[in-house]
Protein backbone atom coordinates (compact mmCIF):
# COMPACT_ATOMS: atom_id res chain seq x y z
CA UNK A 1 0.00 0.00 0.00
CA UNK A 2 0.99 3.52 -0.96
CA UNK A 3 0.10 6.87 -1.09
CA UNK A 4 -1.39 6.39 -4.95
CA UNK A 5 -3.42 3.16 -3.43
CA UNK A 6 -6.92 3.80 -4.07
CA UNK A 7 -9.96 2.37 -2.73
CA UNK A 8 -12.69 1.95 -5.83
CA UNK A 9 -16.34 3.67 -5.04
CA UNK A 10 -19.71 1.99 -5.90
CA UNK A 11 -19.51 4.35 -8.92
CA UNK A 12 -16.47 2.47 -9.89
CA UNK A 13 -14.66 5.52 -9.80
CA UNK A 14 -11.12 5.09 -7.41
CA UNK A 15 -10.15 7.53 -4.66
CA UNK A 16 -6.99 7.14 -2.93
CA UNK A 17 -6.87 5.43 0.38
CA UNK A 18 -5.06 8.18 2.14
CA UNK A 19 -5.19 11.61 2.53
CA UNK A 20 -4.21 15.44 3.81
CA UNK A 21 -7.26 17.06 5.94
CA UNK A 22 -6.86 20.72 6.25
CA UNK A 23 -8.96 22.09 9.47
CA UNK A 24 -7.44 24.95 10.88
CA UNK A 25 -4.55 24.48 8.35
CA UNK A 26 -4.20 27.80 7.87
CA UNK A 27 -0.28 28.52 8.39
CA UNK A 28 0.93 28.36 4.54
CA UNK A 29 -1.39 26.58 3.54
CA UNK A 30 -0.33 26.46 0.04
CA UNK A 31 3.25 25.33 1.12
CA UNK A 32 1.87 22.79 3.55
CA UNK A 33 -0.46 21.81 0.31
CA UNK A 34 2.36 21.98 -2.51
CA UNK A 35 4.64 19.73 -0.22
CA UNK A 36 2.00 17.18 0.65
CA UNK A 37 1.70 16.56 -3.14
CA UNK A 38 5.40 16.38 -3.35
CA UNK A 39 5.48 13.26 -1.10
CA UNK A 40 2.96 11.75 -2.88
CA UNK A 41 -0.38 12.59 -1.35
CA UNK A 42 -3.00 12.51 -3.88
CA UNK A 43 -6.11 13.73 -1.62
CA UNK A 44 -6.66 16.75 0.08
CA UNK A 45 -9.91 17.61 1.62
CA UNK A 46 -11.46 21.32 2.27
CA UNK A 47 -14.13 22.88 3.61
CA UNK A 48 -15.32 26.44 4.12
CA UNK A 49 -15.23 26.93 7.79
CA UNK A 50 -11.56 25.53 7.83
CA UNK A 51 -10.40 28.39 6.33
CA UNK A 52 -7.86 26.16 3.67
CA UNK A 53 -9.76 26.92 0.40
CA UNK A 54 -7.91 29.99 -0.43
CA UNK A 55 -4.52 27.93 0.13
CA UNK A 56 -5.40 24.35 -1.61
CA UNK A 57 -6.01 26.56 -4.64
CA UNK A 58 -2.65 28.70 -4.70
CA UNK A 59 -1.12 25.07 -4.39
CA UNK A 60 -3.25 23.57 -7.07
CA UNK A 61 -2.16 26.27 -9.05
CA UNK A 62 1.26 26.03 -8.22
CA UNK A 63 1.72 22.48 -8.12
CA UNK A 64 3.17 20.45 -11.09
CA UNK A 65 0.82 17.69 -10.38
CA UNK A 66 -1.60 17.35 -13.44
CA UNK A 67 -5.16 18.04 -11.71
CA UNK A 68 -6.35 14.52 -12.93
CA UNK A 69 -3.98 13.06 -10.90
CA UNK A 70 -5.17 14.70 -7.82
CA UNK A 71 -8.43 14.29 -5.44
CA UNK A 72 -10.00 17.33 -4.17
CA UNK A 73 -12.94 16.74 -1.46
CA UNK A 74 -14.89 19.44 -0.79
CA UNK A 75 -18.45 19.90 0.94
CA UNK A 76 -21.22 22.36 1.27
CA UNK A 77 -22.53 23.58 4.36
CA UNK A 78 -26.16 22.42 5.57
CA UNK A 79 -27.73 25.72 5.38
CA UNK A 80 -26.12 26.23 2.11
CA UNK A 81 -28.13 26.65 -1.31
CA UNK A 82 -25.93 23.49 -2.59
CA UNK A 83 -25.31 24.60 -6.23
CA UNK A 84 -24.77 27.79 -5.83
CA UNK A 85 -22.69 27.12 -2.82
CA UNK A 86 -20.51 24.66 -4.77
CA UNK A 87 -20.16 27.47 -7.75
CA UNK A 88 -18.87 29.98 -4.99
CA UNK A 89 -16.25 26.66 -2.90
CA UNK A 90 -14.88 26.12 -6.19
CA UNK A 91 -14.34 29.60 -7.45
CA UNK A 92 -12.57 30.25 -4.12
CA UNK A 93 -10.46 27.40 -4.89
CA UNK A 94 -9.98 28.46 -8.61
CA UNK A 95 -10.98 25.28 -9.61
CA UNK A 96 -13.51 23.74 -12.45
CA UNK A 97 -14.27 21.01 -10.58
CA UNK A 98 -14.02 19.02 -7.35
CA UNK A 99 -13.58 15.01 -7.11
CA UNK A 100 -16.00 14.66 -4.24
CA UNK A 101 -18.59 16.82 -2.65
CA UNK A 102 -20.35 16.82 0.51
CA UNK A 103 -23.01 17.74 2.76
CA UNK A 104 -21.31 18.81 5.59
CA UNK A 105 -23.70 18.06 7.95
CA UNK A 106 -27.44 16.91 8.52
CA UNK A 107 -29.38 19.85 8.44
CA UNK A 108 -31.61 20.53 12.23
CA UNK A 109 -34.77 19.59 10.21
CA UNK A 110 -34.85 16.27 7.67
CA UNK A 111 -31.82 14.65 6.25
CA UNK A 112 -30.61 17.15 3.43
CA UNK A 113 -32.89 15.82 0.78
CA UNK A 114 -32.63 19.29 -1.36
CA UNK A 115 -29.25 19.67 -0.59
CA UNK A 116 -28.64 16.28 -2.37
CA UNK A 117 -30.92 17.81 -5.09
CA UNK A 118 -28.04 20.56 -5.30
CA UNK A 119 -25.43 18.66 -6.03
CA UNK A 120 -27.09 15.84 -8.26
CA UNK A 121 -27.55 19.36 -10.70
CA UNK A 122 -23.89 20.48 -10.02
CA UNK A 123 -22.41 16.77 -10.67
CA UNK A 124 -24.90 16.66 -13.69
CA UNK A 125 -23.08 20.23 -14.83
CA UNK A 126 -19.79 18.68 -14.47
CA UNK A 127 -18.80 20.88 -11.16
CA UNK A 128 -18.11 17.87 -9.11
CA UNK A 129 -17.25 14.00 -9.98
CA UNK A 130 -19.18 12.51 -7.00
CA UNK A 131 -21.43 12.94 -4.02
CA UNK A 132 -21.56 12.03 -0.43
CA UNK A 133 -22.42 12.93 3.19
CA UNK A 134 -20.08 13.85 6.27
CA UNK A 135 -21.13 13.31 9.99
CA UNK A 136 -24.88 11.15 9.14
CA UNK A 137 -25.84 8.52 11.37
CA UNK A 138 -27.03 4.99 9.81
CA UNK A 139 -30.50 6.38 10.09
CA UNK A 140 -29.72 9.21 8.67
CA UNK A 141 -27.99 7.78 5.53
CA UNK A 142 -30.83 5.83 4.99
CA UNK A 143 -33.49 8.06 4.98
CA UNK A 144 -31.33 9.99 2.35
CA UNK A 145 -30.95 7.36 0.62
CA UNK A 146 -34.56 6.29 0.03
CA UNK A 147 -35.57 9.71 0.11
CA UNK A 148 -32.99 10.63 -2.94
CA UNK A 149 -32.76 7.02 -4.85
CA UNK A 150 -29.26 7.02 -4.61
CA UNK A 151 -26.58 5.87 -1.84
CA UNK A 152 -23.71 8.20 -1.14
CA UNK A 153 -20.24 7.09 -2.14
CA UNK A 154 -18.73 8.09 1.45
CA UNK A 155 -19.68 9.12 4.94
CA UNK A 156 -16.69 11.35 6.26
CA UNK A 157 -16.98 11.09 9.99
CA UNK A 158 -14.44 10.96 13.39
CA UNK A 159 -13.30 7.90 13.44
CA UNK A 160 -10.50 6.48 15.66
CA UNK A 161 -9.90 3.68 18.50
CA UNK A 162 -11.73 5.24 20.84
CA UNK A 163 -14.43 6.56 18.91
CA UNK A 164 -15.75 4.36 16.33
CA UNK A 165 -18.64 2.09 15.84
CA UNK A 166 -18.86 -1.59 14.46
CA UNK A 167 -22.78 -0.84 13.71
CA UNK A 168 -21.85 1.70 11.40
CA UNK A 169 -18.93 -0.04 10.09
CA UNK A 170 -21.40 -2.74 9.98
CA UNK A 171 -23.81 -0.74 7.80
CA UNK A 172 -21.51 1.25 5.31
CA UNK A 173 -19.33 -2.13 4.22
CA UNK A 174 -23.22 -3.52 3.64
CA UNK A 175 -24.42 -0.12 1.77
CA UNK A 176 -20.77 -0.10 -0.07
CA UNK A 177 -20.28 3.24 1.54
CA UNK A 178 -16.48 4.03 2.34
CA UNK A 179 -15.64 5.80 5.78
CA UNK A 180 -13.62 8.97 5.30
CA UNK A 181 -12.28 9.45 9.11
CA UNK A 182 -12.05 12.94 10.01
CA UNK A 183 -9.59 13.43 12.92
CA UNK A 184 -7.68 9.81 12.91
CA UNK A 185 -5.14 11.30 15.28
CA UNK A 186 -7.68 12.27 17.61
CA UNK A 187 -6.59 16.24 17.87
CA UNK A 188 -2.96 15.01 19.22
CA UNK A 189 -5.32 14.85 22.58
CA UNK A 190 -4.97 10.74 23.05
CA UNK A 191 -1.09 10.14 21.31
CA UNK A 192 -0.09 9.37 25.00
CA UNK A 193 -2.33 6.82 25.53
CA UNK A 194 -0.32 4.16 27.34
CA UNK A 195 -1.90 0.82 25.27
CA UNK A 196 -0.91 3.15 21.87
CA UNK A 197 2.09 3.98 22.80
CA UNK A 198 3.30 -0.05 24.27
CA UNK A 199 2.21 -1.09 20.93
CA UNK A 200 4.22 1.76 19.09
CA UNK A 201 7.20 1.23 20.90
CA UNK A 202 6.74 -2.55 20.19
CA UNK A 203 7.07 -1.75 16.38
CA UNK A 204 9.31 1.10 16.32
CA UNK A 205 6.83 3.33 15.11
CA UNK A 206 5.12 6.35 16.31
CA UNK A 207 1.64 6.44 18.06
CA UNK A 208 0.27 8.53 15.22
CA UNK A 209 1.13 5.66 13.02
CA UNK A 210 -0.59 3.14 14.58
CA UNK A 211 -3.60 5.27 14.91
CA UNK A 212 -3.48 5.68 11.36
CA UNK A 213 -2.61 2.05 9.96
CA UNK A 214 -6.27 0.90 12.56
CA UNK A 215 -7.77 3.24 10.54
CA UNK A 216 -6.79 1.59 7.13
CA UNK A 217 -6.91 -1.90 8.34
CA UNK A 218 -10.90 -1.14 8.68
CA UNK A 219 -10.74 -0.13 5.66
CA UNK A 220 -11.46 3.30 6.33
CA UNK A 221 -9.72 5.86 4.57
CA UNK A 222 -7.99 8.59 7.55
CA UNK A 223 -7.38 12.41 6.50
CA UNK A 224 -5.08 13.41 8.96
CA UNK A 225 -3.84 17.16 9.59
CA UNK A 226 -0.09 17.88 9.30
CA UNK A 227 0.58 21.53 9.91
CA UNK A 228 4.26 20.64 10.71
CA UNK A 229 6.58 18.92 7.45
CA UNK A 230 7.96 16.53 9.97
CA UNK A 231 4.25 14.98 10.34
CA UNK A 232 4.03 15.01 6.92
CA UNK A 233 6.49 12.55 5.90
CA UNK A 234 6.10 10.52 9.51
CA UNK A 235 2.16 10.40 9.07
CA UNK A 236 2.13 8.26 5.34
CA UNK A 237 4.23 5.82 7.44
CA UNK A 238 1.80 3.83 8.33
CA UNK A 239 0.89 2.25 4.90
CA UNK A 240 4.28 0.44 5.55
CA UNK A 241 3.53 -1.19 8.51
CA UNK A 242 0.68 -4.09 9.48
CA UNK A 243 -0.93 -4.77 12.91
CA UNK A 244 -1.44 -8.35 13.60
CA UNK A 245 -4.66 -9.46 14.61
CA UNK A 246 -4.17 -9.10 18.88
CA UNK A 247 -3.34 -5.73 18.19
CA UNK A 248 -6.05 -4.68 16.52
CA UNK A 249 -8.00 -6.17 18.85
CA UNK A 250 -6.33 -3.92 21.97
CA UNK A 251 -7.24 -1.28 19.58
CA UNK A 252 -10.89 -1.63 19.01
CA UNK A 253 -11.35 -2.44 22.54
CA UNK A 254 -10.10 1.53 23.59
CA UNK A 255 -13.40 2.35 22.18
CA UNK A 256 -15.26 4.66 24.72
CA UNK A 257 -17.34 6.33 22.09
CA UNK A 258 -15.13 9.07 22.89
CA UNK A 259 -14.83 12.53 20.33
CA UNK A 260 -12.32 14.75 19.99
CA UNK A 261 -15.09 17.87 19.55
CA UNK A 262 -16.69 17.28 23.32
CA UNK A 263 -19.81 14.55 23.85
CA UNK A 264 -19.80 11.74 21.56
CA UNK A 265 -21.67 12.12 18.55
CA UNK A 266 -24.70 10.25 17.63
CA UNK A 267 -23.03 8.03 15.13
CA UNK A 268 -20.14 6.74 17.38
Amino acid sequence: MELKSTVTLHTGRRMPVFGLGTWELTRDTAGTVERALELGYRMIDTAVDYGSQPGIGEALGRTAIPREEIFLVAKVEENDQAYEATRRYLDEMRQDYADLMLIHRPPRRGVGTDLWEGLVRAREDGLVREIGISNYSIEQMDRLTEEAGESPVVNQIEWTPFGWSREMLDACRERRVVIQAWSPLTRARRLDDDTLRRIADRRDVTPAQVLLRWALQKETVPLPKANDWDHLVENPGALDIELDDDEMAVLDGLNEHWSAVGPAVQYL
